[in-house]
């Protein structure tokens, strides 16, 4: 097959599992991360501290680190791995469904903490007004935490995205370097270093700048964009 774009097979391939990982670890992480930063914002019992910790982890630990006790976990002889084995799943290193879960883990942080910042700005007003007009808890959650925390979500959104597809460590230590399957774009480019494929390398690497600074250009504007409407009102 002839390049497109400059772009191999293998490059495309690359790029929309890449796109297709974000995509999906997205929107577990904010099914999963929107529970977790509403009981962080609103409980008051002693193991908030710990539960903290253990979210932001991610931030501070390697990604080689994370990948490896992943990969005991999910191997033959690790918990997940006999749990996955007895279910007649197999073992989830080196798959797709492996990438997802450890995706998942280490973008956590980055979906939590801008969902939890929006909610604990919020205040308890909003939710003293509802509870005057009997809403129950989950009408105001949907009607009106929601909709005064959509600038921390859409963050959150950004970032969870934008941190996946930019994975390394976690990825290559689970998933390995499995053209279709495993391959996703900072694999393949590290593999196209390795080989001295310079100028392969060169075109992917040149395009996660660009989407990196878009991605952040739209953040900056619209975290902007928010303050100077709270300023206006």
């Amino acid at each position: 097959m002839e390049p497109v774009l400059g772009l191999a097979l293998e490059d495309w391939q690359a790029i929309f599992l890449t796109l297709r990982l974000a995509t999906l670890v997205t929107l577990i992480l904010l099914v999963i991360a929107t529970p977790v930063a509403w009981w962080l914002t609103t409980t008051q019992s002693k193991l908030k501290p710990v539960i903290a910790a253990i979210v932001a982890l991610p931030l501070v630990l390697p990604p080689t680190v994370i990948g490896f006790y992943l990969l005991i976990a999910m191997g033959p002889s690790g918990p997940v791995g006999e749990l996955t084995q007895s279910l007649g799943i197999g073992t989830l290193p080196f798959t797709f469904s492996g990438l997802v879960i450890a995706s998942v883990i280490y973008s956590f942080p980055f979906v939590v903490q801008p969902i939890q910042n929006s909610l604990e700005a919020l205040g308890k007003r909003p939710l003293e007004v509802a509870a005057t007009l009997r809403a129950s808890p989950l009408d105001t959650f949907f009607t009106v935490v929601l909709p005064l925390a959509k600038p921390g979500f859409i963050t959150a959104t950004i970032l969870g995205f934008a941190h996946t597809v930019g994975e390394f460590g976690v990825i290559l230590m689970i998933g390995g370097n499995i053209p279709g399957e495993t391959q996703v774009i900072s694999v393949l480019i590290y593999e196209h270093v390795e080989s001295l494929q310079y100028a392969q390398a060169h075109r992917l690497s040149a395009g996660m700048i660009i989407f990196s600074f878009i991605v952040l250009l739209l953040l900056y504007g619209f975290n902007q964009k928010q303050k100077t409407i709270r300023v206006i009102n």
